[in-house]
């Protein structure tokens, strides 16, 4: 058996899907909390009301505030991340649970707004910073390692209408600040930390599921990641100072491409896209500068970035200590005309026959995950995580209330064996969390009925529940998995 001793198995959360208690306790919103539920056939809407006072909801991934309009919450609409699991009531329970699975670390993010009501204020909300401090406590309490995710797309909306988000470079020293107080508070209870969760997605998005970004929204995304890889070194740097054994990390969206012939315009296609989609953000943030063919994608769209010699300073002295990512499927890359296509699929939408697809579209391929840990092992060679990787099903409560979920287990199955081969070819992978060990609202479609975890919550998609967990049959099987290291399975 190739896991080596102590490593860390758990699962994955954020706060913005999970904690609920959004306007408790002096939090402020983020743009989760004026996001609407939707499902695979309906998009997720952002609702706002104009200047002359009425309420609009739009599904545009790519959404700019009309000038006099503010974001706003609608009577008329259902937002599921108001409520999410209550976790910030129910931490002491589920974490309980976790326990019992015998988790060695939990991944979880802070909600900057909880912290931060608007972003911009010089000292922090002090019953955000008791909230966390509780959760880090509890945590150690069972020897869990609490792995946190600083920004998981909840920048304040306050920073959002006033600054205009990460358009603005004044947003590199709110997220300082934030970064700071983090490390400082938390200085010995959380040593695991990541800067960005799926920094990649803000450009990678702009072309996928359909879309085709124009030079203006080009010109935008990258400066807005310029601006994150600057926070983000600093951040790196400060942490460090603060205490020298924080291990602080990228966080990636990965997706494996594969060229879906052996055209060799194909094949430089799909080079293209893990450069753009991958690599990118990947080099930036592990070697501290930008790599040569950022300069192609520039020119590409005609970007011209904002970049200062303090800025490439600070990526040069802000380069991470490990390389975590998302892995749940891979992605066909192709120049020909497609016909059968699942709506799931990153990039051109084609079907890879060799390979099963969920109910939402996503690609089963666990050998994807083993080529990608692979392939950026070989680029990076520093530790690795696989911080998240999960299946969301549809799950039946029986009339016993007991849960069976067979798919899951499989799916987990090989995507542990995927990563046993990569441990055995020499890929130092030293974690692993699923998203997410527990249901929670999912990001894409604001449902409850995409369940991931191998908890069950009582919380349906039209607002109702008790909040009440159940374990399901892959909560016994993951503890067995985790007692034995891997090698029950």
């Amino acid at each position: 058996m190739s896991f080596p001793k102590g490593f860390l198995w758990g699962g994955a959360t954020a706060a913005n899907q999970c904690e609920g208690a959004w306007n408790v306790d002096g939090r402020g919103p983020a743009k989760t909390d004026v996001t609407t539920g939707g499902s695979v056939k309906e998009p997720r809407k952002i609702t706002y009301v104009d200047k002359d006072g009425n309420g609009h909801a739009v599904a545009d991934r790519n959404f700019e505030l009309p000038e006099g309009a503010h974001y706003a919450v609608l009577d008329d609409y259902l937002y599921p991340n108001h409520d999410g699991i209550d976790f910030y009531h129910h931490y002491k329970e589920d974490i309980a649970l976790f326990a019992e699975m015998g988790f060695k670390v939990f991944r979880m993010s802070i909600s900057w707004s909880r912290l931060y009501p608007n972003g911009d204020e010089e000292t922090p909300n002090p019953k955000g910073v008791e909230f966390y401090r509780n959760v880090f406590l509890e945590l150690k309490k069972y020897n869990i390692e609490p792995l946190v995710t600083i920004w998981h797309f909840d920048t304040p909306l306050y920073l959002e209408e006033h600054y205009g988000g990460w358009n603005n470079r004044q947003l590199i020293t709110f997220y300082e600040r934030f970064a700071k107080t983090c490390f400082n508070e938390y200085k010995g209870l959380v040593k695991y930390w990541l800067t960005f969760n799926e920094i990649n997605n803000t450009v990678m998005m702009l072309d996928l599921f359909g879309n085709k970004g124009d030079d203006t929204q080009y010109q935008k995304a990258y400066q807005q990641l310029h601006y994150q890889f600057v926070a983000s070194a600093r951040a790196v740097k400060i942490g460090h100072d603060i205490d020298p054994e924080n291990k602080i990390g990228c966080m990636i969206c990965g997706i494996t491409f594969y060229p879906a012939t052996c055209d060799p315009a194909d094949i430089l296609l799909n080079r293209h896209n893990w450069e753009k989609n991958i690599f990118y953000c990947g080099d930036v943030q592990c070697f501290g500068k930008y790599p040569t063919y950022a300069k192609r994608l520039w020119k590409e769209h005609h970007v011209e970035l904002d970049i200062t010699k303090q800025d490439l300073q600070d990526l040069k002295e802000g380069v991470v200590d490990m390389y975590t990512f998302s892995y749940y499927m891979s992605s066909l890359v192709t120049t020909h005309q497609v016909k059968d296509q699942v709506s799931g699929n990153f990039t051109a939408g084609a079907r890879n026959e060799y390979l099963k697809y969920s109910d939402w579209g996503w690609a089963f391929d666990p050998t994807g995950l083993q080529y990608y840990l692979e392939m950026v092992y070989d680029r990076y060679e520093i530790p690795m995580m696989v911080v998240e990787n999960g299946l969301g099903a549809f799950d039946e409560v029986e009339e016993d209330g007991s849960i069976h979920d067979p798919y899951r287990l499989d799916y987990y199955r090989e995507h542990i064996q995927a990563m046993d081969k990569a441990i055995c070819n020499g890929v130092d992978l030293i974690g692993y969390t699923t998203w997410g060990c527990i249901d929670l609202v999912s990001a894409g479609t604001g449902e409850m009925r995409k369940r991931y975890g191998f908890i069950y919550v009582d919380k349906h998609d039209d607002g109702t529940g008790t909040m009440e967990r159940k374990k399901k049959d892959s909560f016994y099987w993951y503890k067995k998995v985790i007692e034995s290291n891997g090698e029950e399975r």
